[in-house]
């Protein structure tokens, strides 16, 4: 018998069908086999994604966290197999950058510098860390395609996620069961963060071990934030220059003398310029003699790549945005943000900032496509869900962030913790020079300064952008988990 679709039966059909809603994986996992090459020898491992929930207090889902878990193959012993725990900012930002741009077995196809090109995809990483360690990249919620779950009225606690403190708490919680079902308590533990990321991990640092009895052995904080260690007033204005000298070379705005230096020769010598020159004439502000004034302008010109003329305007406060917009002004353009490499287009030349970070949609014309398809056509796990490259996270809680402190305190609790932190110099956004002073100011006993190091690079925010820092810096967290290793049986105490 043939069945006779009227219209009628036709618009509730297809309404029915445009009412159905998305449904969020709540408890799922799919698991792929793979190889790659690192450092001209093959590696096999697995890929497992999936969704891990969170549960309340009377064990209901409240959430359900995105994640990939690359995990060598054929390793018995995973007591002695480093796990890295990977966090990417925002905050809302997925854990897309460093998973398929730095330490994973796939990077983006990219031109050497970082440049998007056609066809879009991804491709083997001969520099991934997947050698020596496992490693798991989490997306916390409304970011990749975690989300939260509704109550019974539809309604989602916002407080329990957006903010600094209960981001770092939940995130605790969901570790400790990835750390169950995984089977990974024995293993050698250690955190990456990138930018807001830097902050997540700082915190988790203490909230591990304080909440949840997990040790780790390593922090490594890319691009960090402030991590709440205040740089406000003159010593935030002066910690600027060393990066506007560092963007001013690479577009060669300098003089001749100071553009024939190495990069890193030429910033030391800002850097102490900065601190013992630059920074007493600012604390003295309004009440600054003249002609000191103007002679901190000129050396400021100097170094800067802009004119004396707009630093004195600016009561030698010049802000980033400004500087973005000045450095190149008579060519017309304006330079990223997050990398100033990047060159943008306004509509207008006057202004006192870009239309728009160069950077950020050259990074998202590249990584949009590569994640979209390597997920679902790679790693086989299909969804209906937007992956959330950045996703609606708020207004985020920001008080009560004391996330630099929380490091130095789980550093001081445990022996075997040491911190690494990772910049590029050409980052406007979190800059390499802020770094520093927050690397400077995180133990002030000076106690623990040799389980501090910093490493810096020839590239901006995502420093693993360009080819050769893409290997320098793995080859860095390399040898920084080897070396936050502790020799078999060696306690861990002072």
């Amino acid at each position: 018998m043939n069945k006779i679709f009227t219209p009628l039966f036709l618009l509730v059909f297809i309404t029915a069908a445009w009412s159905q809603k998305v449904e969020i994986p709540v408890d799922t996992t799919v698991t792929t086999n793979h190889s790659v090459t690192i450092n001209s020898k093959n590696i096999n491992y697995t890929a497992t994604t999936g969704m891990q929930p969170l549960w309340d207090n009377d064990g209901e889902p409240i959430a359900s966290l995105f994640y990939t878990y690359y995990k060598r193959s054929n390793v018995k012993d995973t007591e002695n197999r480093p796990l890295v725990i990977s966090f990417n900012g925002g905050p809302g930002s997925a854990s897309v950058w460093m998973h398929v741009a730095y330490t994973g077995p796939r990077v983006l196809k990219i031109d050497d510098e970082g440049f998007p090109i056609q066809p879009y995809g991804i491709k083997e990483n001969p520099h991934s860390i997947l050698d020596v360690a496992d490693i798991v990249y989490v997306n916390p919620i409304n970011t990749g395609y975690s989300r939260p779950i509704p109550d019974e009225d539809g309604k989602v606690d916002r407080e329990k996620f957006f903010g600094v403190n209960s981001d770092i708490k939940y995130l605790a919680e969901w570790l400790n069961t990835f750390m169950s079902r995984n089977e990974r308590w024995l293993s050698p533990k250690y955190l990456i963060g990138e930018s807001y990321g830097t902050t997540r991990v700082s915190g988790l640092a203490l909230e591990l071990q304080n909440s949840q009895w997990m040790y780790l052995n390593g922090v490594i904080l890319v691009s960090p934030t402030e991590i709440g260690i205040e740089r406000d007033g003159p010593v935030g204005i002066a910690n600027r220059l060393p990066y506007f000298a560092a963007a001013a070379w690479y577009h060669d705005a300098l003089p001749a003398e100071l553009q024939n230096k190495e990069l890193e020769e030429l910033l030391e010598e800002v850097e102490e310029y900065s601190i013992n020159e630059l920074l007493p004439v600012l604390v003295k502000g309004g009440f600054t003699e003249t002609t000191k004034k103007e002679a901190v302008a000129e050396k400021m010109a100097y170094y800067s790549g802009i004119s004396e003329e707009v630093i004195l305007q600016n009561n030698l406060d010049v802000d980033y945005r400004f500087f973005w917009k000045e450095l190149r002004r008579k060519e017309g353009t304006t330079i990223g943000r997050l990398d100033s490499r990047y060159l943008g287009i306004d509509a207008k030349e006057s202004g006192d900032s870009p239309d728009y970070n160069a950077e950020l949609t050259s990074w998202l014309h590249s990584f949009t496509p590569a994640i979209n398809h390597y997920l679902r056509q790679d790693l086989n796990f299909k969804t209906d869900l937007k992956y959330y490259m950045f996703g609606p996270v708020h207004p985020w809680d920001r008080s009560g962030n004391n996330t630099g402190e929380n490091l130095r305190q789980a550093m001081a609790q445990n022996p075997n913790l040491d911190v690494m932190i990772q910049s590029g110099y050409f980052d406007g956004a979190t800059t390499y020079f802020n770094a520093k002073y927050t690397m400077w100011q995180l133990d002030q006993s000076g106690k623990m300064k040799d389980r501090l190091s910093f490493k810096g690079y020839e590239s901006g925010h995502m420093m693993y952008l360009r080819a050769e820092d893409l290997k320098n810096a793995n080859d860095d967290i390399r040898e920084f988990i080897e070396n936050s290793l502790p020799k078999e049986g060696a306690p861990a105490k002072y």
